[in-house]
């Protein structure tokens, strides 16, 4: 005979404000079952969880139901709870009455008859819930960082100083990232190149660090503690181990027409490179797409003067397969391609650049040895126009919704950059609103105000001409004075609003984790979790989960190392035991199961089965491992046949449900 006691929160005002809690209590208390029901002003508490010790104890209880918050949040406590008082913790339920009732309903009558609704559920399933033993797996003591931008350089830095074995897949040749382009760091304008480099060159001088450059993520398998990652690495057609970095193939190449995409196609390398001279690792690579060598068959200078003996033009792409305990998604950020602002003209004129483009126009090691000067004609530009959210806060196809963040500063910081280098150079920045929020940021944008003298405009810019004499005509409006302005420009400065990486997609399906709308990878919870994903063993860093500056996000590497640190020094963790079983004899083998399986767990075998004429006949089965289960429930849905079914969540169960809902 069942024995259930349920236990209703207040939850402050957050349930009570919308729930006649007492209600739900007296309510609840009359279904079958159920010898115990009562209401508490946070069951979380210590004391309310003391409650739900004390009725185990004394009411004997064979379940429990708890009537909060989401699972999400107070789950695993309650279980807990249970287990210290005696009772499996898969016998206790969690009915979601304020996320799923309170926070969603204005009226209380309806709110509190959801509620009850809800409860009801709760007990139904509760009543055929069993006891479930979790297992123990092993954890492979080695991490992936996905990523060779600053965020996953630190993340694998800080992995590596705690002593474990760690490995950067990086998609360009070299390490770095974002940063590596960047010339100041605001607030402070130290050389971007100054504090990047030393991390780079002590990522590759680690010998617990191994960096796969040149090289993609091509597919991802098992489960947390547990993953097997097959790593593509691209044909450089350069020998690595050979290769000294020394620079004579680039040199002596005859192709020197190809655009450099560091440089953010500024100017132009040749067909064989080394991105830039702090690149690590320092090995050139062949562009298949303009090597006249393995396009035609003829060249071959670069492998002539090369003494190492490292040009190898029939290289091909190699997959290795390592296991990882841990990985961390640090895939950074692009800015957003601006095809579509024609009203910019950015791709009629050659003045119209990008923000990051400057930054290059603007470095020692850019196209113009750090002398700024427009790309049509190479003549210094005494007037600057800087455009703010492009593409930034848009309502439109075209834009993202959301705020980039960084664009405020490092406008801020090209300004103060510009009028102390070239005092004759008047810079005017169109804004919709100045959003400094980080640490000594508002002082820095006060100061290219009041110190630099730089004119910041409210106001929208509607159009950018350029005009016959070279000159470029900026169309603005001052919002403030209220009057509409044409500014006779040498450059126009687009603030272009930064989306997460391309290949993040991909890798997010790949690693069967969450991303939001705009393809940021979701958090588990923004505020208690903020690097962690759904996914567990999955760990987020940097600009992947959204716009951030450095010192943001070198803090969210080192915190989403902390995590895969503390899932790392564990030699094993408890498995969920809500995984999925077959029912052989209803299994037909059509492998709709093993097809939808996201983490492989799923396999089948020949089984013999004893017929009535007691003869035996062989039939193809599913096996599920249950140490790889995830207990996702997708071959519950996908099995034509009803053979599989999950513990914790089964059919019967779910159906308990549905009919005490429609009571």
């Amino acid at each position: 005979m069942q024995r259930i006691g349920v236990f209703v929160c207040h939850c402050g005002t957050n349930i009570a404000a919308t729930v006649d809690v007492k209600a739900v209590a007296e309510a609840l208390g009359h279904e079958p079952g159920v010898v115990i029901s009562q209401d508490y002003q946070y069951m979380c508490s210590e004391s309310g969880q003391e409650l739900v010790k004390n009725a185990i104890k004394e009411q004997k209880l064979t379940g429990v139901v708890i009537c909060s918050c989401s699972p999400r949040m107070h789950e695993n406590t309650f279980r807990k709870a249970a287990a210290s008082a005696g009772l499996n913790p898969y016998l206790v339920e969690i009915a979601n009455i304020r996320e799923q009732c309170s926070w969603i309903h204005k009226d209380i009558a309806t709110a509190t008859e959801k509620a009850i609704i809800l409860g009801r559920t709760a007990v139904a399933k509760v009543h055929l819930n069993t006891p479930l033993n979790s297992m123990e797996s092993p954890v492979v003591k080695r991490a992936l960082v996905i990523g060779g931008g600053i965020a996953g350089i630190q993340t694998a830095l800080d992995i590596a100083e705690a002593g474990f074995d760690v490995d950067i897949v990086e998609k360009q040749p070299t390490i770095g990232g974002k940063m590596a382009q960047i010339d100041k760091t605001f607030p402070t304008l130290d050389c971007a190149a100054c504090i990047l480099t030393p991390k780079m060159v002590e990522a590759s001088q680690n010998e617990r660090i191994t960096i796969h450059s040149f090289s993609e993520v091509a597919d991802v398998k098992g489960f947390v503690g547990n993953f097997t990652v097959k790593i593509k690495k691209k044909a450089r057609f350069v020998d690595e181990t050979k290769c000294t970095g020394c620079g004579l193939c680039t040199e002596k190449c005859p192709m020197k027409k190809v655009p450099n995409e560091f440089n953010m196609g500024l100017d132009n390398r040749s067909a064989i490179y080394i991105p830039f001279a702090q690149a690590v690792p320092k090995v050139a690579t062949i562009d298949p797409n303009y090597c006249m060598m393995l396009k035609t068959g003829k060249c071959g200078v670069c492998s002539k003067v090369c003494s190492a003996g490292a040009i190898d033009y029939k290289q091909q792409d190699t997959f290795i397969e390592q296991q990882y305990g841990a990985i961390v998604v640090a895939t950074g950020f692009n800015p957003i391609n601006l095809d579509k602002y024609d009203e910019f003209a950015y791709n009629q004129c050659p003045d119209v650049v990008t923000s990051l483009e400057l930054e290059r126009l603007m470095n020692a090691a850019g196209p113009n040895g750090g002398t700024l000067l427009r790309p049509s004609d190479k003549t210094h530009p005494h007037t600057i126009v800087f455009v703010q959210c492009v593409g930034s806060r848009c309502d439109d196809e075209k834009g993202k919704p959301y705020c980039s963040k960084i664009c405020c500063m490092y406008t801020a910081k090209h300004a103060m950059l510009i009028r102390e280098k070239y005092p004759d150079t008047e810079v005017y920045v169109f804004y919709i609103d100045v959003r400094t929020p980080g640490k000594n940021f508002d002082e820095f944008y006060r100061r290219a105000v009041e110190q630099y003298n730089v004119h910041y405009i409210k106001g929208m810019v509607g159009k950018v001409t350029p005009k016959s004499d070279g000159k470029i005509d900026v169309q603005a409006s001052d919002l403030l004075a209220n009057e509409q302005l044409h500014i006779n420009a040498d450059m126009v400065v687009l603030a272009a609003a930064i989306e997460p990486d391309k290949t993040a997609r991909p890798l997010a399906t790949m690693l069967t984790t969450q991303m939001d709308t705009n393809d940021f990878f979701t958090e588990a919870h923004p505020k208690l979790r903020p690097v962690e994903s759904a996914t567990a063993g999955i760990f987020l860093s940097g600009a992947c989960q959204g716009p951030k500056d450095i010192p943001e996000t070198v803090a969210q590497a080192s915190a989403a190392a902390a995590k895969a640190i503390g899932l790392l020094c564990k030699n094993s963790i408890t498995c969920n035991p809500c995984v999925a079983h077959s029912d052989e004899l209803m299994c037909n083998g059509c492998s709709s199961c093993e097809k939808v399986c996201p983490y492989g767990a799923i396999t089948y075998i020949d089984k013999e089965f004893r017929m009535p004429d007691r003869t035996t006949k062989v039939r193809r089965v599913a096996s599920v491992n249950p140490a790889v289960c995830q207990g996702c429930g997708a071959c519950t849905v996908a099995c034509p046949s009803g053979a599989m079914d999950l513990s914790g969540f089964s059919n019967s169960q779910i159906m308990a449900e549905v009919d005490a809902i429609c009571k």
